[in-house]
């Protein structure tokens, strides 16, 4: 079947890097060079190089507690020394935020806020600050520069994303922006369509950064976007823009952005008269337009979510690249209107969330990727197909940038432990639920396997 891998043979190898196998395509720095690993650092802002490229890496769902999985660091930290990226985009779910670490503080839902007992919350601030330093350090170490969204699992640990921002801020690299007062981002929303409104003094520069030079625009914690410059830093060339999608809905399921969040990412694009690549947590409802229905008994069928639940699909060959794969149905809104505003100025949206599915796809001239986990100690695909995501832009061709999942399997090899979490292919997804669709009550032969883990 076209566009359809099995488990043992997921990648994305059709679109794989010239050169880039198990071996780096980009040399590490010589020893005794002590210059940023992205080049962007170099520069003081996100440009396209002398090469012509310009590189973003993406890290999607480490879903970790206190303590980070070293075999999580070890495939960042790959990632890093075989790409050498411009800026690493962290898409939500860093924080695995219902982890025994946080219990004192655990919130399930965001409507469900009990004020926490003052030193219990700052015991889990240091607890989620030594969470995100020991995934940090290999950018750190490397002078690569991040910008940071969040999922639906972030704030259960008890910490607002705007505190999780501080957080982030704290470390040297950090493009989030302190966003603007409540009111100031209000009338932003409000005024978003009348885009002569919008003045380049709108744009902040980051604090303490590797990119002095880096002009940011700013809207909300987890949302905001980074026009990236062309070659010699003449104009700008595209923006990469990040979304708080969302976290749970009361009415069961995931909740859409906000209204004010698509009005701010609207006027980008006029802002700085570019097209933007979108990252995000959440996937929307359109990925289900990159598959095919298919009958539940067929090769490797996934049942879908929710209003999706009734029918199973596989990916649609015609519409999604060889080498991609489907591991679950997409968890995502019932109903967004994100793509219907936004499509006509997006080069894409790359969307993490869904552990087990790893592919692209084109839907009206937009691409949407699905980047699978990089993290060990959620549920996810076999630990070998692990990833993370490159994502390089060409100056010749902006618009048309090559992706390639980076497995575990072909940076590192083998894991240094089994605490991988996965389930079997075959596996039904779950019914109509609340969100935590993996959280069904699993069966003792099930959970004597590992074989659920959380979403």
């Amino acid at each position: 079947m076209r566009g359809w891998v099995t488990v043992e043979d997921m990648t994305e190898s059709q679109h794989m890097l010239e050169g880039l196998s198990n071996t780096p395509r980009i040399k590490p720095a010589e020893e005794g060079d002590k210059r940023p690993v992205s080049v962007s650092a170099r520069l003081g802002r996100l440009q396209f190089h002398n090469s012509g490229k310009f590189r973003v890496l993406q890290v999607s769902d480490i879903q970790d507690g206190a303590k980070v999985s070293k075999d999580t660091i070890a495939l960042i930290a790959a990632s890093l020394d075989t790409v050498r990226p411009d800026v690493v985009v962290f898409t939500g779910n860093q924080i695995a935020g219902y982890d025994p670490a946080f219990s004192e503080t655990f919130v399930k839902r965001s409507w469900n806020v009990q004020e926490a007992e003052k030193e219990a919350l700052e015991r889990t601030r240091q607890q989620v600050r030594g969470a995100i330093e020991q995934f940090l350090t290999p950018l750190i170490e490397r002078g690569v520069p991040f910008a940071v969204t969040y999922g639906n699992h972030d704030s259960q640990c008890g910490l607002t994303n705007a505190q999780l921002d501080e957080i982030y801020r704290s470390f040297p690299g950090c493009l989030n922006p302190v966003p603007p007062d409540t009111a100031e981002t209000a009338d932003a929303a409000d005024d978003a369509k009348n885009v002569e409104t919008a003045e380049a003094s709108e744009m902040r520069e980051p604090g303490e950064s590797l990119l002095p030079k880096q002009t940011v625009l700013p809207f909300a914690p987890g949302t905001f976007a980074l026009p990236v410059l062309g070659l010699e830093g003449a104009a700008n060339v595209l923006a990469l823009a990040l979304l708080d999608s969302g976290g749970y809905a009361r009415g069961g399921g995931f909740a859409k952005p906000s209204r004010e969040a698509l009005a701010f990412l609207q006027a980008v694009p006029h802002r700085l008269g570019v097209s933007m690549m979108l990252f995000q947590h959440m996937p929307i409802p359109q990925y289900y337009d990159l598959l095919k229905p298919v009958k539940s008994n067929a090769p490797y069928a996934m049942q879908g979510y929710r209003g999706h639940a009734g029918q199973y699909y596989v990916l649609d060959g015609e519409r999604t690249q060889v080498g991609g794969y489907l591991g679950e149905g997409i968890s995502c809104p019932d109903e967004s209107e994100e793509f219907d505003l936004l499509h006509g100025s997006l080069i894409g949206i790359s969307a993490g969330h869904d552990h087990r599915n790893g592919f692209v796809g084109d839907l009206d001239g937009t691409m949407l990727l699905a980047t699978p986990t990089c993290g060990f100690d959620t549920y996810g695909p076999a630990p070998d197909h692990r990833a993370t995501r490159l994502i390089e832009f060409d100056i010749r061709h902006p618009h048309e940038p090559r992706t390639q999942l980076l497995t575990f399997g072909e940076l590192v090899g083998k894991p240094s432990s089994k605490k991988a979490y996965t389930y079997a292919i075959n596996a039904k997804p779950p019914q109509d639920g609340e969100g935590d669709d993996l959280l069904r009550k699993p069966s003792l032969v099930s959970r004597l396997l590992g074989l659920f883990g959380r979403k």
